[in-house]
């Protein structure tokens, strides 16, 4: 509809049919269906996406007050505290927790909004991009945050901290496969070209 509006006279966006009806109301009418699947997939798949981002808020809460290694018998403190890992550890948990918390409020926002047909344009998606690149980097830190805790507690172990790396690399890995592709046609959709202007 918005690239038609940018061809046509402006008149001609005023002028209605027989039945009463400009250009716009008529294009609405006739895509009521589009609409109501578009809501649908959305809510959908911002559901989806904040229990995800809710459960790495919850882990990743936890684990800040969780520092890595084994406590001082004296004060009960972790020896490890000025460890620059356990550093590296708070700084990831921190980036994630930031990271989940916008993640999860782009998709509440989603689930809260009018679904009006001009939400749809860009407001929608825009909080749907911003959601789903938080919800990226909120997994690939936590990852970061696991083996950061892995190698700490396990650093004379190589093969055990091995096995673990090649586990969470390919669990971020086939994420990114799953979602990357939906990530890509979004920001395309959204910010490309116009179907005018393509090729």
């Amino acid at each position: 509809m918005q690239e038609v509006e940018k061809m046509v006279h402006p008149k001609a966006k005023e002028s209605t049919n027989k039945d009463g009806l400009t250009p716009r109301q008529l294009f609405t009418k006739n895509h009521e269906n589009l609409m109501e699947r578009g809501e649908k997939w959305m809510k959908d798949t911002a559901t989806s996406c904040t229990v995800v981002a809710a459960f790495i808020v919850t882990i990743i809460f936890a684990a800040a007050f969780t520092i890595p290694g084994r406590d001082n018998d004296k004060n009960g403190l972790p020896i490890s505290t000025k460890d620059n890992r356990v550093e590296f550890f708070m700084i990831c948990d921190g980036i994630s927790l930031g990271f989940s918390t916008v993640s999860v409020l782009m998709f509440l926002g989603i689930l809260t909004s009018r679904y009006s047909e001009d939400d749809f344009l860009e407001k929608l998606p825009r909080q749907m991009i911003i959601g789903l690149i938080c919800l990226f980097c909120a997994i690939t830190t936590m990852l970061a945050v696991f083996l950061i805790d892995i190698l700490i507690e396990l650093h004379k172990q190589s093969r055990t901290v091995y096995a673990f790396s090649c586990l969470a690399f390919t669990i971020a890995t086939l994420f990114i496969q799953l979602m990357f592709g939906l990530l890509v046609g979004m920001i395309r959709s959204t910010y490309g070209r116009g179907i005018f202007d393509r090729n």
